[in-house]
């Protein structure tokens, strides 16, 4: 079992950075592979970027391509989302999940989840 909780998010303007926390608890935490959503108002859940379990392996959604790090720390547990040059249509509930195999895109894929963080951002 993972236990994920986001953290990081808020209210910002165009063109700021965030950076997105996930702690995770269990001693398995590195076997894991992490992915982020996101969900909008109104629309989908949807991918934004995905880490293997030792961290060199990552892929991302177009959407946030050259704008976006995913990254890890197994030592800490934790797993951080950067983003830059935010828009207005990233505003959305970012959500950290684990899956135990291979990163991936899709949500199903994923056995844990955590409840979410709120990502505001005003033009």
């Amino acid at each position: 079992q993972v236990q994920l909780v986001e953290s990081g998010g808020g209210l910002l303007q165009a063109g700021d950075s965030v950076r997105l926390s996930c702690a995770a608890s269990g001693r398995t935490f590195s076997t894991y592979s992490m992915g982020w959503f996101r969900r909008a108002p109104g629309k989908e859940r949807e991918f934004v970027a995905t880490i293997n379990w030792s961290g060199d392996s990552t892929y991302y959604a177009d959407f946030v391509k050259g704008r976006c790090t995913i990254s890890r720390d197994n030592a800490k547990n934790m797993v951080y989302l950067q983003m830059n040059s935010l828009k207005p249509e990233d505003t959305a509930v970012y959500y950290c999940a684990a899956r135990y195999g291979g990163r991936s895109v899709y949500p199903d894929d994923f056995d844990f989840w955590g409840q979410g963080t709120q990502v505001t951002v005003s033009s």
